[in-house]
């Protein structure tokens, strides 16, 4: 949703703000860890009814979570497995929330909006697998409305102004499957391209087109193509 010239003011924030990390000797994958246990924090802080305070955490750590990567950058320390590790602890971190939102629906008993708890679920994971995907297969995927940034300030907002949280969550619930879906899409487009004409089909189109038209006079003194 992001377009490229806010997604680069962003990486260039989050690179000037770990630059200090370095010198502590703090990892990525550390801050993925933190990312983590704040996550877990504000899981539980959502299911005790504080909402307010799951919301806090949870930005908290989405911003530990999306600068592990600033961190690599800065340090060039980035590898494959930090990729890996990164990338399923922030599955685990999205489902720890979630489950939080479902113990407070739960107690509630809310099914309906436990319902929209689970598409929202179904929807994020399969955002992350179809891009996961993808790439294994050596397709470029960076395509949809909402990604990981925008699905934590979207819960973030949800949270503050929790009256309208369930409307919030349907939101996530509509727009993540939507971006699954546009990545459906667009991979299907990579995989089937559109065929182009042949060149002697073109060539015999063209020399068709140059070749003179016989006519003939009508009875009514009108012109056919023959």
């Amino acid at each position: 949703m992001f377009g490229p010239k806010t997604q680069k003011f962003f990486r260039r924030l989050a690179e000037w703000w770990v630059r200090p990390m370095v010198k502590l000797g703090i990892t990525p994958n550390m801050l993925t860890v933190t990312g983590l246990v704040l996550a877990l924090f504000s899981a539980v802080a959502i299911a005790r009814d504080h909402l307010v305070w799951g919301a806090v955490l949870l930005f908290i750590g989405g911003a530990f979570d999306l600068s592990d990567g600033a961190l690599a950058r800065v340090q060039n320390s980035r590898s494959d497995f930090g990729a890996f590790f990164d990338s399923t602890l922030d599955r685990y971190s999205e489902a720890i929330v979630l489950m939080g939102l479902v113990y407070f629906y739960g107690e509630r008993a809310q099914t309906g909006a436990l319902l929209v708890v689970f598409a929202v679920l179904v929807g994020s994971l399969l955002v992350s697998y179809t891009r996961a995907r993808a790439q294994g297969l050596g397709l470029d995927c960076e395509v949809g409305l909402y990604a990981r940034p925008e699905r934590v300030m979207t819960l973030v907002v949800g949270l503050i102004f929790y009256p309208w949280l369930l409307w919030f969550l349907a939101l996530l619930a509509v727009v993540t499957n939507v971006t699954a879906i546009q990545r459906i899409v667009h991979v299907w487009r990579l995989t089937h391209p559109r065929p182009e004409t042949p060149p002697s089909l073109l060539g015999r189109q063209v020399d068709e087109a140059s070749e003179p038209q016989l006519t003939v006079a009508g009875s009514g003194g009108g012109r056919s193509s023959l």
